[in-house]
């Protein structure tokens, strides 16, 4: 039980790494799209043993904005963790602003559920993940991400400018706390994934002893196609890219 229960405490990090909304005044799209909506699959990996799906996916909404969400369902031994993961964001050229960000996990161990509206031009943020709303004053730095649409980010990033060797975001967590994010270049490399062999350029990420390594495929427009964490000797997961395609 306290490996499964440490196992739960190292993939809430993975997961997170790999709608209310202000709808009277959504932002808008103002250009072409920098990436496409698409859905991609993964394999989660313990040990070389696959134990669990995830699926990846930027979907168009009515209103003009979109979103983007990280499901996952893993089971391996006792443990059990289902997640949806999402981000309602907006595109102005190259930049993603975040709206809404959802999270909710449910299985071995304690059950999180989050929910936060995020009003980026009047500095507002709202926490529905208590039974009683709280409105927050945030002065928001420019590019501020939420825990997942900085995902997103980091690959338009990459399509923009490649040569680029350190990236870092301001992140709102669930907190309502702003944290930088900080990746650097880590090599080249290819990969044999399921969905093929698969040249990709590789960054990561230190922080309190845990070690994040995530890798982007040129080939496929700089998707994520792999992402591994470790936090001291603790048990490790991974994300391996099955198969994508366009969905519009």
């Amino acid at each position: 039980m306290l490996k499964a229960l440490c196992a739960s405490a190292l993939l809430y990090s993975v997961i997170c790494i790999f709608t209310v909304a202000f709808a009277e005044n959504p932002a808008k799209t103002t250009s072409a799209l920098p990436i496409e909506p698409f859905i991609a699959e993964y394999n989660i990996i313990h040990k070389a043993d696959p134990v669990g799906k995830g699926i990846r996916q930027l979907k168009r909404l009515e209103d003009g904005r979109f979103e983007f969400s990280y499901n996952t369902q893993i089971d391996w031994l006792i443990f059990s963790d289902t997640r949806k993961e999402a981000s309602t964001v907006s595109f102005d050229d190259a930049q993603v602003t975040p709206s809404q960000y959802v999270f909710d996990r449910k299985g071995t161990g304690r059950d999180k559920k989050y929910k936060w509206l995020y009003d980026v031009k009047n500095n507002r943020a709202t926490n529905f993940s208590k039974k009683k709303q709280k409105e927050l004053e945030i002065e928001f730095p420019k590019n501020i991400q939420d825990k997942l649409s900085y995902h997103l980010q980091h690959r338009i990033n990459l399509i923009n400018n490649t040569n680029q060797k350190q990236y870092s975001y301001p992140v709102i967590g669930t907190s309502g706390k702003v944290r930088d994010y900080a990746f650097e270049y880590a090599g080249e490399e290819e990969l044999m994934l399921p969905i093929g062999l698969v040249k990709t350029i590789k960054f990561k990420r230190e922080k309190n002893k845990r070690s994040t390594i995530v890798w982007f495929a040129p080939d496929f427009n700089y998707l994520l196609v792999k992402i591994y964490q470790k936090k001291g000797s603790f048990e490790q997961f991974e994300a391996q890219l099955v198969s994508v395609k366009n969905t519009d």
